[in-house]
């Protein structure tokens, strides 16, 4: 079946098969959160991106398989409220930001900082730190070598914008400064992109909109 991206709370998750990486994407609580469950075709070893809520539908997905890691994109309660959970269900390790593990109430095993590479089996993601909406928000880039990269963008970039600064016009800076450089001037348009909340969308899509989104400071 083609994958769509779109996923609602409560409904069935949909699903990114590549040739060495599924890639699930499901839609919880309490605030449209999307939480990616990736496995590697070669190993089966899985790893979830962001246990945002509802561990009862994260634990179905993850299933009897279990989970090896969990990486929380920033310290923003929406995005951890299942962690502790699945954590106990499941022995996961866990990585986080750096400088946005202490915002997390759930020890971080692994605290993650720009470059490093995570991995789930032989599969590689490589983090780049992005700093405007949280201190250490990271995000994951995996560079298919059978096609595009796929980046997991959590609160940093969604379909028309960065994420929430606050009306911070330093934090905004940073922001946008960050994604145009560690994303947009480093990826092809053809990147895939997966946010905290709501539809995927493409580089490609996005870089357009650049130059109107520094305009309006958001």
């Amino acid at each position: 079946m083609t994958y769509s991206g779109v996923v609602t709370t409560g409904g069935p998750a949909d699903a990114h098969e590549l040739t060495d990486l599924i890639i699930s994407k499901v839609s919880v609580g309490p605030m449209d959160n999307n939480a990616y469950l990736l496995r590697c075709r070669a190993t089966g070893e899985q790893l979830l991106i962001d246990a945002a809520n509802d561990a009862p539908t994260l634990l179905t997905l993850i299933g009897a398989d279990s989970v090896a890691s969990v990486v929380t994109t920033h310290r923003h309660g929406d995005h951890w409220q299942a962690l502790a959970e699945v954590v106990a269900a499941t022995g996961a390790r866990t990585y986080a930001g750096a400088y946005d593990a202490e915002g997390i109430p759930v020890p971080t095993d692994v605290p993650v900082h720009d470059g490093d590479v995570i991995r789930v089996g032989r599969v590689e993601l490589t983090a780049r730190r992005l700093v405007g909406h949280t201190p250490g928000s990271i995000v994951l880039i995996f560079d298919d070598p059978h096609g595009h990269p796929h980046v997991f963008t959590g609160d940093c970039l969604f379909p028309g914008g960065v994420g929430n600064t606050h009306a911070d016009p330093v934090a905004f800076a940073e922001l946008i400064g960050g994604v145009q450089t560690k994303l947009f001037d480093a990826l092809p348009d053809e990147t895939w992109v997966y946010p905290g909340h709501g539809k995927d969308t493409t580089l490609g899509a996005e870089r357009p909109q650049l130059p109107e989104w520094r305009a309006r400071g958001w």
